[in-house]
């Protein structure tokens, strides 16, 4: 039998509170309902992404399962996954479009198969799937009324994705996904088969970085099209993958020996921070 949704809620939280490593600190900053709704919409992406994570048991028939369970949870049939009646209420109560979920089945589905990317534009369209749709249905919960904020959560979105793939360069090589593009693996004479921390790998990563803080101040106007009880929530959130991209830059891009992170009391003086300037009236 499914859980209630109060039950359904307290799992996602759960989940969140355990999986979110980046996203949780943002949560905290938000009122209870946005938060739960946070959590329920968390929960529905972690699990679609550790499908995704297990390319030897997950085939293209469990996801086919998983977006027809999606489909029918979104009508009100939760069947027995317990975030669904979470779900369907935040989906329902913010009003966000169902076909950002199906874009994420898509962009999850293509891992499940070695990865790999011609083109920025094909890297662009994964992204986009697994990446800009989580901000594009995230500034629905956060509230917004210019359509701008649409097109500014699509690169917010791409930035994250791009630090991710940044810092995760080596582990997913190991997993035979190379999502760098081709068409930049040949421009720095990079060979993703015999990859090594080489005066072409250090030109090549630079340029990946360079592109991604572009598409960041791109995105920052976001905050303010924000709502602004969520604008504080939102900045946090920015801030922990932008200094994210920092620290791989500072760090001289050595991902391939060590996994760059920000540490927990950096992500939590950056929520003290944004709660600090919402106070202030700085966002």
């Amino acid at each position: 039998m499914s859980l209630s949704v109060q039950e359904s809620y307290a799992y996602s939280r759960d989940v969140s509170r355990r999986r979110a490593k980046n996203f949780y600190y943002s949560f905290v900053l938000l009122r209870n309902e946005q938060r739960d709704a946070m959590c329920a919409i968390y929960a529905f992406m972690r699990y679609c992404d550790d499908l995704s994570d297990e390319p030897g048991t997950t085939t293209i028939d469990t996801m086919r399962q998983w977006r027809a369970d999606l489909d029918k949870a979104l009508t009100g049939n939760f069947g027995n996954h317990p975030v669904w009646p979470a779900f369907h209420d935040a989906v329902k109560r913010y009003k966000i479009p169902h076909a950002y979920f199906h874009d994420m089945i898509d962009g999850v589905s293509s891992d499940l198969s070695p990865q790999s990317m011609k083109t920025f534009e094909d890297l662009y369209q994964y992204c986009y799937r697994v990446a800009s749709v989580v901000g594009l249905t995230i500034i629905h919960i956060f509230g917004f009324d210019d359509r701008k904020a649409l097109e500014l959560a699509e690169k917010c979105g791409i930035a994250f994705q791009l630090t991710n793939i940044l810092r995760d360069v080596k582990e997913d090589i190991g997993l035979g996904r190379v999502y760098l593009p081709e068409e930049d693996l040949l421009r720095f004479g990079v060979v993703p088969s015999n990859i090594a921390y080489t005066p072409e790998f250090i030109a090549l990563m630079r340029f990946e970085a360079s592109r991604a803080r572009a598409y960041y101040n791109e995105a920052m106007p976001l905050i303010q099209l924000v709502h602004s009880e969520s604008r504080a929530s939102l900045w946090a959130l920015i801030q922990i993958y932008y200094r994210l991209l920092g620290r791989i830059e500072a760090k001289q891009f050595r991902v391939l020996d060590q996994r760059i992170r920000l540490s927990t009391p950096e992500k939590a003086w950056l929520v003290v921070e944004a709660g600090a300037r919402k106070l202030t009236g700085a966002l």
